[in-house]
């Protein structure tokens, strides 16, 4: 029998899941209260992060945070007045800050990550969306190799999940690419990565496929989960009620209230991340680069240069910071001396960070109310394996790795 699937979050998680579900054969009605890519699903970086699998909470953190936050060049922000309603997830999350968890997260995400660019072909192949993904290296830039061998630890766990670097140094670096100032003296390049040039419009084109699949999209706010006899019976919204099967939730940082709603107390912060936007930008990077200084990727897009990075906590409601843009703005500029753009657009966003950096992807109970939010810094990376995933999860074709790091209740054990 057909099954009637309602997913809450039309970003790259959701719609990728709606995708793979629409092939299984299950009716699927995609709902938010937006329209489709138009939130941190715009705002990312584009890089499809295959090697993203070492988290922020390495060891050593809690001992190197107090200079952090006094160092006005560092990229790290917090809104102080919200610093009181942070501290418990933050207490959670520093908790992680040492070699055993760090290798343990690492390893879950792995196979989120890892095949990323091939699971967005996949995810377009029949699509005629095969060109919006573009393979590219990606660069970590750095000022010398010392500061390139500070960060060993990290590379080891990339190494770990099969990336090794080829270091370029010198003078090559600006033979290799000419954008890179003259500080910049050590690049570490991985090959076999990819980026989106324009996520949030590529996030809209598979919207667009997935409705001609015969999948429906609805602009609603979602307000509540009807359950009946233990099982998920309709999505009630500002618009009515959608009947269903199951649900799936993947409305990011938004999806905490809806949890509480359902019994399932979540550890999730908005880490709240910026991004600027040189119009026609000349003078940037010819392949998505990390500046390891500044903790930002700069992204050749269709736009122009897109800029993003920063770490910001201080809640969803807050208004924009003037200080980690300024930041940001100072720091591209000064990694690519000769960047010249007709205008700069700024942005802020929501990422969804879980105190243990894993996203939560899976089955609330037999409750037929299915999780996949919660990527912190991977969501574009990860969404389409996230997507095939839990579509599989849905429609009764479990896969064939091991989601028990990824469930949804793993918090209340």
């Amino acid at each position: 029998m057909t099954q009637h699937v309602v997913i809450i979050g039309a970003g790259i998680v959701g719609v990728s899941a709606a995708i793979w579900l629409r092939r299984a054969g299950a009716e699927v009605t995609l709902v938010d209260r937006s329209e489709p890519g138009r939130g941190t699903s715009h705002g990312n970086g584009g890089v499809l992060a295959a090697a993203g699998v070492a988290p922020v909470t390495g060891p050593g953190l809690l001992r190197k945070a107090p200079g952090m936050l006094r160092d006005p060049e560092f990229p790290l922000f917090l809104r102080w007045p919200y610093v009181p309603r942070l501290l418990p997830w933050l207490r959670r999350y520093l908790s992680h800050a040492n070699d055993a968890d760090t290798r343990r997260i690492s390893r879950s995400l792995a196979p989120i990550v890892a095949d990323s660019v091939a699971q967005h072909k996949a995810l377009c192949a029949d699509l005629g969306l095969e060109d919006w993904v573009r393979d590219s290296d990606y660069c970590f830039a750095y000022t010398n190799r010392a500061a390139f061998e500070a960060e060993a630890y990290t590379w080891a766990r990339r190494k770990d999940a099969g990336f090794t670097p080829e270091i370029i140094e010198g003078g090559a670096v600006q033979e290799f690419d000419l954008a890179y100032g003259p500080q910049i003296t050590c690049v570490a390049r991985l090959a076999d990565h990819g980026f989106i040039a324009d996520p949030g419009g590529y996030v809209r084109a598979l919207a667009k496929a997935f409705e001609a699949m015969g999948g429906t999209i609805r602009q609603a706010d979602v307000q509540d989960v009807e359950i009946t006899g233990g099982r998920a019976t309709a999505v009630l919204t500002d618009q009515g009620s959608l009947p269903c099967d199951s649900v799936l939730l993947a409305t990011g940082v938004w999806s905490k209230p809806l949890m509480q709603k359902l019994g399932v107390n979540v550890p999730l912060e908005s880490e709240r991340g910026y991004h600027i936007v040189f119009k026609a930008a000349q003078g940037g990077p010819s392949r998505p680069t990390m500046m390891a200084a500044g903790k930002f990727v700069a992204t050749p897009m269709t736009e122009g240069l897109r800029c993003a990075g920063i770490v910001e906590f201080g809640g969803l409601k807050a208004g924009a910071s003037k200080a980690p843009l300024a930041l940001l703005r100072r720091q591209a500029k000064a990694a690519f001396p000769h960047l010249t753009a007709t205008e700069e657009i700024e942005w802020l966003g929501h990422r969804p960070a879980p105190s243990d950096s894993l996203p939560l992807i899976g089955q609330i109970g037999t409750s037929r109310i299915y999780t996949a939010f919660g990527h912190h810094h991977i969501g574009l990376t990860g969404g389409p394996k996230t997507g095939r995933l839990i579509a599989g999860l849905i429609t009764g074709q479990p896969p064939n790795t091991d989601l028990t790091p990824y469930h949804p209740q793993r918090f209340d054990r």
